[in-house]
């Protein structure tokens, strides 16, 4: 059967997409059932006898091929194409016993199929010459989208099909308007994270909306890094790692994927990016999300900002700054009853209707996420908190900050890229930070793999704990 529902082949100039060459006849029987209200029965009965046609993307009821019949609401049930009409050997038991009843009558049908039907990845079959197949990587079908926009890093055996890789992608993809090709690396041609590109297909609009984790973008795709492939990792952040109340410093915040949706959680955010097209970004999407209150964008070199956001956030905690949150009103079944279940007790005093949420007077997380070279900020959190020993344990409760630094490495089974990552985190902090699977086992990170950037190459995320003699080191001046 697979053969059937496959493009017709033979027909096509590779590199040329002619839509028109895609269409199909495949000749098939179908049970055209007598009464409307057995449709569904009957259904149920040829998939259990494994008659039905099981295809995906093709509904198995379709309307009669007699236009009269169909015009007064007849319905057949396409079949598998073992059963044959003229064939009655080919015929279930079930079938037999329907047709002996009148209650269907097994017919020829012609299905026809287009452009439309064929997915992506047998449409390219078609169009890019066999050679260029890779049976490992396949097709370049992979993509970053922000938005309508969709955003392809071709390799080069595939360049000269890229006007129709771009062409069919955007036909297969509704939501996508826009297909670009990267030409240079992120970073290669600014240090903001930003690439040169092409158009493959659509108008060189890049523009977007962009919705994640219940929050809204907006932004120029052409001016800012925006990777939708770190969704569950923005998630998982700001969903399962940070806690309500708590202080994070983001380092490198962009538009503020990790920023926005920790806000809407009660988290307090001091979001900063050396970008100053992607810090006027963050600050619209920060008004748009409405979490003022709870994210100060910054536009600064990360290196600086992450002593001054410790020196900001202390700050703004002795001055007693805080977020006034809503408490939500209490359910009728809540409402405290009087002596003997009579009417609710009248209130004495009036009802809060807001609670204050303190700034804490130190950050509990720091984000780094700048793969490429995220590791050599790492001095600069050397003095962090010198001579404000009395804020964490044992004077008080408050652990150190936890650092989450994101980076590259080898995409391989066993555990030698996430040591070698460690030692790299080790000689830029100054201090001996090992592999492990606890963060709060001290001189311990966990590595978790983000996701994969290529076949050969891993994004990871490292997370530990600000050593004591990193985090209490004379703090070295400015300019060190």
């Amino acid at each position: 059967m697979n053969s059937l529902f496959r493009p017709p082949i033979g027909r096509h100039t590779f590199g040329v997409l002619d839509r028109v060459l895609f269409k199909k006849t495949v000749d098939l029987a179908a049970a055209a059932v007598a009464d409307k209200k057995k449709i569904a029965s009957w259904r149920q009965q040829m998939e259990k006898d494994k008659a039905l046609l099981v295809v995906e993307r093709l509904s198995a009821v379709v309307n009669h091929p007699n236009p009269a019949l169909a015009e007064q609401g007849s319905r057949c049930i396409l079949l598998d194409p073992k059963i044959r009409p003229e064939v009655r050997d080919t015929w279930t038991p079930s079938i037999h016993d329907g047709v002996s009843k009148r209650e269907i009558d097994i017919i020829p049908y012609q299905l026809k199929l287009d452009y439309d039907f064929w997915t992506y990845e047998q449409v390219m079959r078609c169009l890019i010459p066999p050679e260029l197949h890779d049976e490992s990587d396949g097709f370049p079908v992979g993509f970053n989208q922000a938005g309508h926009v969709a955003h392809m890093n071709l390799r080069s055996r595939y360049l000269p099909y890229k006007g129709i890789i771009g062409e069919v992608l955007r036909d297969k993809n509704p939501q996508i308007r826009t297909v670009i090709n990267k030409i240079a690396g992120v970073g290669a041609e600014s240090e903001f994270r930003t690439f040169n590109y092409e158009v493959l297909a659509g108008e060189d609009d890049l523009k977007v909306e962009a919705h994640e984790n219940g929050c809204a973008y907006s932004f120029d795709y052409a001016k800012v890094y925006w990777n939708s492939k770190l969704e569950r990792e923005h998630r998982r952040m700001s969903q399962e790692v940070f806690k309500p109340g708590e202080v994070v410093c983001d380092v490198m915040a962009g538009i503020g994927p990790f920023a926005i949706p920790a806000a809407k959680r009660g988290i307090f955010v001091w979001a900063n990016d050396y970008n100053p097209e992607s810090y006027r970004y963050l600050e619209k999407n920060i008004t748009r999300n409405k979490v003022d209150q709870w994210v100060r964008p910054f536009n600064e070199d990360g290196r600086i900002f992450i002593r001054k956001a410790v020196d900001l956030v202390y700050n703004a905690s002795t001055k007693g700054e805080n977020v006034a949150v809503p408490i939500k009103k209490p359910r009728k079944t809540e409402v405290q009853k009087g002596r003997g279940g009579g009417k609710a007790a009248r209130a004495t005093s009036p009802r809060r209707t807001h609670e204050l949420v303190m700034v804490p007077p130190t950050i509990s997380h720091f984000v780094m996420n700048l793969p490429a070279t995220a590791y050599t900020f790492l001095p600069y959190y050397r003095g962090l908190y010198a001579g404000h020993e009395n804020l964490f344990e044992p004077h008080t409760s408050t652990k150190l900050p936890m650092v989450h630094v994101y980076g590259f490495g080898d995409k391989e089974v066993g555990e030698r890229p996430r040591r070698e990552f460690c030692e790299l985190i080790s000689a830029q902090l100054g201090a001996p930070i090992s592999f492990g699977t606890d963060p709060e086992t001290p001189g311990c990170a966990s590595v978790s793999v983000v996701r994969a950037v290529s076949p050969n190459q891993d994004m990871f995320c490292a997370s530990f704990r600000i050593p004591r003699e990193v985090a209490f080191a004379p703090r070295p001046t400015e300019n060190s």
